[in-house]
C-alpha cells in the first residue's frame, strides 16, 4: 500500500495534468475568486467546470468557502510545496547523473564510443 506522501503527490500531480486547472490555480494565485469569476474564461458548462474545482479541492491544492449563494475558492500552497520539494529531488538526481556522464565521456578518448 503506498504511503500517505505518496498519494497526496498523486493527487496534487493528477490535478496539475489538466490545463484547465491549471489555469484556475494560476488565477487563484492572484487572490481568492468566486466559481463565477473562475469559470468565465472558460467555454464549458459551470457542472463540468466545478468537477475541475473538485479535483482541485479533493487534492488539497485549493478551498473553498460559501456565503450565501457566492462561494469562493482560494489557493493553498503547501501542497504545490510538497510537489516542489519531490521535483526538486528529482532534478538533483539527474543533474548528478549527468555530470557523472558528462565525466565519463571526458575520460574517452577521441573517436572511443561510450
Amino acid at each position: 500500500m503506498p504511503n500517505r506522501s505518496a498519494v497526496v503527490l498523486d493527487d496534487v500531480f493528477h490535478a496539475l495534468g489538466d490545463p484547465t486547472r491549471r489555469a484556475v490555480l494560476a488565477r487563484l494565485a492572484r487572490g481568492p475568486a468566486t466559481v463565477s469569476d473562475l469559470a468565465a474564461p472558460f467555454a464549458m458548462a459551470l457542472p463540468s467546470f466545478v468537477q475541475h474545482l473538485a479535483v482541485l479541492e479533493d487534492s488539497g491544492l485549493i478551498a473553498s468557502a460559501k456565503k450565501g449563494r457566492v462561494r469562493t475558492c482560494h489557493l493553498k500552497p503547501a501542497r504545490l510545496a510538497a510537489a516542489q520539494t519531490w521535483l526538486d529531488q528529482q532534478r538533483v538526481f539527474w543533474e548528478r547523473r549527468l555530470d557523472q556522464f558528462d565525466a565519463y565521456v571526458k575520460t574517452l578518448k577521441p573517436g572511443e564510443a561510450p
